[in-house]
């Protein structure tokens, strides 16, 4: 994980020609300092359909309510330094531009380091225990098998959460580490955590089939909201929305204990083309 990461979030302009402002844009991609995903508006556009390529639907249970933002292009970009993110976050507006408006700018970034060396979420709790590592990494992350085009592509699903950390400090110690289902000193499971424990609504092993993600998030902050950019990318969506579903107490009638304390902003979904020979693989696109 970077230091610093951004999260640009594009509208369809109806300016320009798209498939120009495309190449344009796509030519700053590196897969690695710059993500790029697509939306559905931007494929729909194109008249382009990727398998398996879907919006993500809103979710409502009780007071939990979450929301679908959808976005044209989401790009992620990640690095030391904050203020090259800024300039190259101008330069990627500019290549994309006209046909596509940069609507929205995220800046997060790494808070601390857990037990397990994974960066901290603003509540003090190690965030990415639970991610895949080495080949299973991978297989979770990267469409495989569907030939060229599809074949190490990835979904990601995006969204943006507010915590309440006055209310989060106004909780007893116990309270904090139930509602996560770990300790929060030293990130070990609790064997008696409650049904509506974090940990317990999104163990990935537990769903069938199972539901594994790689994570990716990020605390971030402004002059009056903080929280945690949830980013998580898959071989499918299926693990991310059947993940929310269950949190949501969609499935069982049991509400994770997390939304006690936070709530999503946004939620959108986003196809990641894959790299090849260097640069972003737009085939699929027809070369876009």
């Amino acid at each position: 994980m970077p230091l610093h990461g951004r999260y640009l979030s594009f509208t369809l302009s109806g300016q320009g020609a798209l498939r120009e402002s495309l190449r344009e844009g796509a030519e700053r991609m590196d897969g690695d300092h710059a993500v790029l995903g697509l939306g559905l508006p931007l494929l729909d556009a194109l008249g382009v359909q990727v398998p398996g390529m879907r919006e993500f639907q809103p979710m409502q249970a009780g007071s939990v309510a979450i929301p679908s933002t959808p976005v044209a292009l989401w790009v992620w970009l990640r690095g030391k330094d904050r203020g090259a993110l800024v300039q190259q976050t101008r330069a990627i507006a500019h290549a994309f531009a006209p046909a596509l408006r940069l609507h929205a700018v995220v800046d997060g970034f790494r808070y601390g380091r857990g037990p397990n060396g994974h960066g901290r979420d603003l509540t003090g709790y190690e965030d990415g225990t639970e991610n895949p590592d080495g080949a299973a990494a991978s297989r979770a992350a990267l469409v495989s098998r569907q030939g060229a085009g599809m074949n190490g592509s990835s979904f990601a699903a995006i969204q943006q959460w507010q915590h309440d950390l006055d209310g989060f400090d106004r909780m007893a110690r116990a309270d904090r580490d139930a509602m996560i289902g770990r300790r929060r000193r030293d990130n070990v499971e609790l064997d008696d955590a409650p049904a509506s424990a974090h940990v317990k609504r999104t163990a990935q092993e537990g769903f069938r089939p199972p539901a594994f993600l790689l994570r990716r998030s990020m605390p971030w902050a402004d002059a009056e909201r903080c929280g945690l950019m949830f980013v998580a990318f898959g071989k499918s969506l299926d693990a991310f929305e059947a993940q929310m579903r269950r949190m949501a107490g969609l499935d069982d009638g049991v509400t994770d204990a997390l939304f006690g304390i936070s709530r999503p902003l946004t939620g959108a979904q986003v196809w990641c083309p894959p790299m090849h020979q260097g640069r972003i693989d737009l085939r699929l696109l027809g070369g876009a």
